[in-house]
């Protein structure tokens, strides 16, 4: 075994050979081999306090139970996914981004607007995975940093689920797609900040209401637009983990944050809210543009300026700030904050608190905030009608 230290992420991209995807250019990048694989780490470290917990009563709680649903809804990747479907006929959709109208786009050739959108894909998938990454070590650490005994066992079946979610993206982006990018640097900072902060609590506002919430909007929307069969599989399954992940961070939060002080609710309000704006800005694939030689600050404001990404990317937010405001960091002082990026007009959704415990298997699949995202969806497509 061969570890590779490294002071910050690579940031090149890597290529898989003998991906599904029917690449329009094999020779993207230099073809990566197991001969060739390292494993390349980077150090960080934390001030975390551990704690034991002697009191082995289990509460027949909601935490229990969702450690319960954890252990009854445990899936393989493996086994659980057909991964030999072949790959469907599918489109760029620049109107998505608002590139129909952008130059440097439109002077691309139909190959290079087909490897465009590979390298898309690519992104895309890749944030969820290293996304995925972050969870499980943050889970790993609230097994050693959570106070309670139901939390802890929670938490250890957490970091089993993040494991899953590792090898399925992984395996999905090797497989599938056969590229690979890396992490996007606003993930990366947010990741950073959570697993280096010594308090339990601000990893599981972090986590479980900022990073988790965004993922569950992000996945359901992945499953309503992609056309491949099996990430629709790949991320129904991963929704269904994620699900109950934030309806553990909902949980366990709301009663903590009431034996607060003002001072100490405010402090992590603002970490929340600091959260929300870092991942806002890793919703635009800026290392997708700088790969194609656009100018990165132009292309990222064409695609912000647009209809549907600046719809969609304020849609996201709507399972964290509901959260928020159960938990009691939508704070008076941090409102208005929130009210100028405009995602405030989510506060009375549903929570995730409010889980269907009568259908266990499928928590919040019918909400407020999906009925937002068909919205959204719907919206493009009219607007996509209406520029033909």
């Amino acid at each position: 075994m061969h570890v590779e230290w490294k002071e910050q992420a690579p940031r090149k991209i890597q290529k898989f050979a003998g991906a599904d995807y029917p690449s329009p250019n094999p020779d993207l990048e230099e073809l990566l081999t197991e001969g060739d694989a390292n494993y390349i780490a980077e150090l960080f470290n934390t001030p975390l306090s551990g704690s034991y917990n002697w009191d082995y009563k289990i509460q027949d709680d909601r935490i229990k139970k969702l450690y319960d649903l954890g252990k009854q809804l445990a899936w393989d990747p493996e086994m659980d996914i057909d991964w030999d479907r072949p790959w469907p006929d599918e489109e760029g959709m620049p109107e998505l981004m608002n590139l129909h109208t952008y130059q440097p786009y439109l002077d691309l050739s139909e190959e290079r607007r087909k490897e465009f959108w590979l390298h898309m894909n690519s992104w895309s998938l890749s944030q969820f995975l290293h996304g995925e990454q972050g969870a499980l070590l943050v889970a790993s650490q609230l097994c050693s940093c959570a106070p309670t005994l139901n939390a802890k066992l929670y938490a250890a079946s957490q970091t089993f689920d993040e494991a899953r979610h590792v090898e399925v993206f992984n395996k999905y982006l090797q497989k599938r797609i056969g590229l690979m990018y890396p992490i996007n640097t606003h993930l990366k900072s947010i990741i950073d900040k959570i697993l280096t902060d010594a308090r339990w609590d601000m990893k599981f506002i972090g986590m479980q209401i900022v990073i988790e919430g965004l993922a569950l909007s992000a996945f359901n929307t992945t499953r309503e637009t992609t056309p491949d069969p099996v990430l629709k599989d790949v991320v129904y399954l991963v929704v269904r983990d994620e699900a109950r992940h934030v309806t553990f961070g909902v949980n366990y939060l709301e009663e903590f944050v009431k034996t607060l002080s003002q001072e100490e609710r405010e402090e992590r309000a603002q970490f929340a809210y600091e959260a929300c704006v870092i991942s806002r800005e890793r919703l635009v694939a800026t290392d997708v543009f700088r790969h194609f030689g656009w100018d990165v600050e132009e292309a990222r404001k064409q695609v912000l300026e647009g209809f549907v990404m600046s719809t969609f990317r304020n849609l996201l937010f709507q399972r964290v700030i509901p959260n928020l405001k159960r938990i009691g960091l939508l704070t008076d002082r941090i409102r208005p904050k929130f009210e100028e990026l405009g995602i405030l007009e989510f506060e009375n959704l549903a929570t995730d608190g409010d889980i269907n415990w009568a259908e266990l298997e499928r928590p919040l699949d019918t909400t407020e905030a999906q009925e937002h995202e068909q919205t959204m969806l719907d919206d493009f497509h009219k607007l996509q009608e209406a520029q033909v």
